[in-house]
């Protein structure tokens, strides 16, 4: 019996170190090399260098100088990310949309974007389609004091296009520019 216990004890040591260690190790350094700013978190930082948050996830920004992301079901925690988008039935879906609209309709710029009412699958998209962004462009260049023609540029220079899908822009990304155009006046 002993003869069948010690080399499978031993297979199992000798394939938990390779699997549980030596790989991961492995895979860890692989990354950090090839990609060291994504196997970072893909960090943004600012011009003083401090960081202020990951380009791939979303965080909220409070006040009408900030163009906003999509909404959070989990209120942008990472512990809660989830599928957050309420069903048709939920009475709890109409009351978040109405509260939505409130604070991001405007006459001039007509009804808001789909993007901007519903939340992601994870409720962390940190991306917008450029027509969510453009829809906020008045209401931020009026809070900043800005041409509303040099925030749609802004905007537009933020414009990516993924390998797969439509255009986005990234949020934190367009605030970041947003604020260094701001602070450069």
């Amino acid at each position: 019996m002993l003869t069948l216990i010690r080399p499978a004890l031993s297979l199992l040591l000798i394939m938990a170190l390779l699997t549980g260690v030596a790989y991961p190790l492995a895979v860890t350094a692989v990354a950090r090399l090839a990609f060291s700013a994504q196997a970072g978190g893909s960090l943004v930082r600012d011009a003083q260098g401090q960081v202020r948050g990951s380009a791939l996830l979303a965080q909220p920004f409070t006040g009408p100088q900030w163009f906003q992301p999509r909404p959070s079901a989990g209120d942008f925690a990472t512990v809660s990310s989830a599928a957050s988008n309420l069903a048709s039935t939920n009475p709890a879906l109409p009351t978040r949309v109405q509260a939505s609209v409130a604070t991001l309709y405007s006459a001039a710029a007509g009804p808001v974007p789909l993007a901007l009412l519903t939340t992601s699958a994870s409720g962390l998209d940190p991306d917008l389609p450029p027509a969510a962004v453009l829809y906020q462009v008045a209401r931020v260049a009026k809070a900043r004091g800005l041409a509303e023609d040099q925030v749609h540029t802004l905007a537009m220079n933020q414009v990516r296009q993924p390998l797969f899908g439509p255009p986005v822009i990234n949020v934190l990304g367009l605030n970041l520019a947003l604020d260094a155009l701001t602070s450069a006046r």
